[in-house]
């Protein structure tokens, strides 16, 4: 697939940030490509209801919303390549990114890899992955029909979805290790008002446990310290993301928590290199801000690409 071809761009990702870029970068008449993993769209494909975009009144589902930005990017000439990205290094006056589908090379980059859920790191999280683990409601929730999960966590995505295993769980558990949930307040009383929601304050889950497949979690009392077996059929984990930068060059300066640094232009440091979405250092991450973070790189590389 790789060719003689040197792209004015290559964008490293293709949820909304990179999708963004890809469309902002086409529209400027640049050569783009876009490499992603899997399917276009990030963490937000996954999501089943988004009520905070604008322009979108009511909800709109991940999988719709990431879609018709694909679609928008490729009517201005954007090009789409299904692959992981292993390293990119210079390469003379270019920048060439490695692949499991071979080597492409581009005048300027655009990371916008994401994040990816953040593991519990408790015995059993990784030996019940598939087996009734799992980080991700909208894909696994329909197998739990008539069953009982616990969902771990307390910010928007694990109330979000735990209103949305409602739908077919018989009983959530929302287990917690503050006292107040960090979620907003229209998911909070929404989750609060659902019959079919429990919460269990100031715990967190220590174990999980089961034969061929989850049938129960060790609970912990953070207060008084009090331990038990809590049985359940499923569980589902939202404490955060970690960035996925394992690619990356050193030279790439990141924060503590191995997200990208950069400037208000998105620029990292690196000649021609630029970072955007959840893999970067900010304040919020939702899909609002990573469109906009992907259209300010695609600004930022035009202006590169002049000057190249």
């Amino acid at each position: 697939m790789p060719n003689n071809t040197i792209y004015d761009v290559i964008i490293v990702g293709g949820g909304p940030a990179g999708l963004s870029a890809s469309l902002y970068a086409a529209r400027a008449l640049l050569s783009v490509l876009v490499i992603e993993l899997g399917l276009p769209g990030g963490q937000a494909f996954n999501t089943d209801a988004i009520a905070n975009y604008p322009g979108f009144p009511g909800e709109i589902t991940g999988p719709e919303l990431t879609q018709r930005m694909e679609e928008q990017a490729r009517s201005f000439g954007a090009e789409f390549v299904t692959a992981e990205v292993t390293q990119f290094a210079p390469e003379q006056r270019v920048w060439a990114c490695t692949t499991t589908e071979g080597v492409f090379r581009s005048k300027t980059l655009i990371v916008a890899a994401g994040a990816a859920p953040r593991r519990l790191a408790v015995p059993g999280e990784a030996e019940f992955t598939g087996a009734g683990v799992s980080y991700c409601a909208t894909c696994d929730g329909a197998f739990y029909r008539q069953k009982e999960v616990v969902v771990v966590g307390g910010g928007d995505a694990a109330i979000q979805e735990a209103i949305f295993l409602t739908r077919f769980a018989d009983r959530v558990t929302v287990v917690h290790r503050r006292d107040e949930l960090r979620a907003t307040a229209v998911l909070r009383e929404k989750a609060f008002r659902n019959g079919k929601i429990d919460f269990r304050w100031n715990t967190v889950l220590e174990e999980i446990t089961g034969s061929t497949k989850v049938e129960a979690v060790v609970l912990r009392d953070v207060t008084g310290g009090k331990v038990e077996t809590f049985k359940t059929d499923g569980v589902f984990i939202y404490v955060g993301t970690r960035p996925n930068t394992d690619f990356l060059p050193a030279e790439i300066k990141r924060d503590r928590q191995g997200y990208i640094i950069t400037d208000a232009a998105m620029e990292t440091g690196l000649p021609g290199v630029f970072a955007a979405g959840d893999i970067r250092q900010k304040l919020l991450r939702q899909i609002v801000t990573a469109v906009s973070d992907g259209a300010t790189a695609a600004v930022a590389a035009a202006d590169y690409v002049d000057n190249w």
